[in-house]
């Protein structure tokens, strides 16, 4: 009798055992202590200490529960539909799905009491389960086949001595929780690695993450455009997000919300790399994208950007005036920040106070006193303009103005003897004048305030290894908007092939520019609060000025770009 009371106790297999007579309670109820103790299952404990024969118990089960006895090591497992779950479902129920037929999956497992892993299956494929038993032996044997499997997969696409690159990491992200554990593991951590340093190879801006259904994408921007570099089991989507999450001082617990972290990754004892880092939830799981900062970037010089001549003069001239203000302006990705920090460096001096305000710093460099803006403790563009101002400033960088607010304290700024640079969003250089009037800054203020308007795009470059001459007729040239006398005194223009030493066919980016200095004329024009197409007339019949179009075109003419990429970034 109390043997019957001990068994009633027990739960699941160990009662299972009990009643079938293969284990006395007490025996039931000390196997069941020692395997949680050593974090496993009770039949792979029972069976690795040799207290039960793992044949014995399948056909008990089977006999017990009706279910079907299958030798797993018959089964082909190369047919396995692995990709149903993610891995780690497979490995903490201890259940492998082995056929499928319609909306029907069959399911291999050792313990038919496992009604949990089997509900948590039937939720996560939507599928109707069966079971079949197979032995718990041979069933742990496959499993460290699909561990060993996952692991070997994402150990073909990395490289030896990865361990050494060094990540800049807080001691509480490397705690002991069981998560935090998890994404440390040496095949995730290495694979990770290796992707951010194949992107810093690469001259990538941009890495994406991209959890799907079926699939796991990583893509690469690459001079502005998207490439798919890497498509990791889809199985492991998680892991990657928690390991970069972990890298960014991120809460991996959290996947309902985005988040923003950074990454330090330092190359060696004098270079490092900075990573912005951003989570979003998507409806297959959690989407990561990178931005790589390269503090090097702003240190290429005024003569890489881009600039022709006579635009490289105005602009020179615009940023040594020791006051007013100077607005750049360009969709997300055209090379913005790169430009003011090109002139921050040029200004850069013992003898001159610099400060900007910038949601966030994404190039750090010695000498200038950089603000990362925080909206949620108060600390908009506004607020860190009016602190600048009590701190006896030279010159202003504003990382965007994006409200009257802004904008007032900065023409205020630039009225009073500072120099003011920032950015807008506006698709050329007049428009941002209008846009500033829209804004609600009084037209006086405009034209006694801004020096000189930029607008800009990236270009890739043509690969000089393998770029051909394009032959387009006369008609389609004049059409692009070349002159007749262009055309008439043999124009070449060249086309992207693609190599080995390039990304079909280009390699690198330049700046296109249009540049629009605030002259005497302009000013009165937007006292006057003309629009854009007549200040854009204006300064055309002025002479100084020409537009985005025409300067692509120029870069075309001199065989720096294609045609094709010029339109890309252009035309309407």
């Amino acid at each position: 009798m109390a043997e019957t009371l001990h068994a009633n106790e027990l739960k699941g297999l160990a009662r299972f055992l009990v009643n079938s007579g293969l284990l006395a309670a007490e025996t039931a109820r000390e196997a069941s202590e020692a395997a949680d103790k050593a974090g496993l299952p009770l039949l792979d404990y029972l069976v690795g200490n040799g207290v039960l024969e793992a044949r014995k118990v399948a056909i008990l089960a089977h006999q017990e529960f009706g279910l079907p006895l299958l030798d797993m090591d018959a089964l082909n497992r190369e047919s396995f539909p692995l990709d149903l779950v993610d891995e780690e479902l497979i490995r903490r129920h201890r259940l492998i799905p082995i056929f499928r037929r319609g909306q029907r999956l069959f399911l291999a497992a050792s313990d038919p009491t496992n009604q949990e892993g089997i509900k948590e299956f039937q939720f996560h494929t939507g599928l109707s389960i069966e079971v079949v038993l197979v032995e718990e032996d041979k069933l742990n044997r496959v499993l460290e086949e699909i561990s060993e499997a996952q692991e070997n997969a994402m150990g073909m696409l990395l490289e030896e001595n990865l361990e050494n690159i060094d990540f800049d990491l807080g001691e509480e992200e490397r705690g002991g929780d069981e998560e935090s554990q998890e994404v440390d593991e040496a095949p995730v951590v290495r694979y990770v690695n290796k992707i951010l340093l194949d992107a810093i190879n690469s001259g990538a801006s941009d890495i994406h993450f991209e959890p799907y259904e079926k699939s796991y994408r990583i893509r690469f921007r690459q001079d502005g455009m998207l490439y798919e570099k890497a498509s990791p089991p889809v199985n492991i989507a998680q892991r990657i997000s928690s390991r970069l999450k972990v890298m960014a001082r991120l809460n991996i617990a959290e996947r309902r919300v985005p988040q923003d972290g950074r990454i330090k990754l330092k190359i060696s004892k004098h270079q490092a790399i900075d990573f912005r880092v951003n989570t979003c939830p998507t409806v297959y799981g959690e989407k990561v994208v990178l931005r790589i900062l390269d503090s090097s970037a702003a240190k290429v010089g005024i003569d890489a950007l881009g600039f022709e001549e006579d635009q490289k003069e105005l602009f020179l001239k615009a940023i040594h005036r020791p006051y007013g203000m100077i607005l750049v302006t360009g969709p997300t990705g055209s090379g913005k920040t790169v430009s003011l920090y090109t002139a921050l460096n040029i200004l850069n001096r013992p003898e001159v106070n610099i400060s900007t305000a910038e949601d966030p710093v994404e190039i750090q460099v010695e000498g200038i006193n950089q603000v990362n803006i925080n909206t949620a403790t108060g600390l908009d563009f506004a607020e860190a303009l009016r602190a600048f101002l009590r701190q006896d400033p030279d010159i202003i960088m504003v990382g965007e103005i994006r409200d009257l607010e802004t904008g007032e304290i900065a023409v205020k700024a630039a009225q009073t003897g500072h120099l003011v640079l920032s950015t807008l969003h506006t698709n050329d250089a007049p428009q941002t004048l209008t846009r500033l009037a829209n804004m609600g800054i009084p037209p006086y203020n405009i034209a006694s305030s801004v020096n000189l308007i930029m607008a800009q795009r990236l270009a890739r470059r043509l690969c000089e290894n393998c770029k051909v001459p394009e032959e387009l007729p006369r008609t389609a040239l004049l059409e692009e908007g070349f002159t007749e006398a262009e055309v008439a005194e043999g124009l070449t223009i060249y086309k992207a092939v693609g190599c080995d030493k390039c990304t079909n066919g280009y390699r690198g980016r330049v700046g296109v520019f249009e540049i629009l200095p605030v002259t005497e004329a302009i000013g009165q024009l937007i006292m006057e609060e003309g629009n854009a197409i007549q200040l854009k007339e204006l300064a055309l019949k002025e002479g100084y000025y020409y537009d985005l179009r025409t300067a692509g075109l120029m870069k075309v003419k001199a065989g720096i770009t294609s045609l094709e990429e010029i339109n890309r970034i252009t035309k309407d």
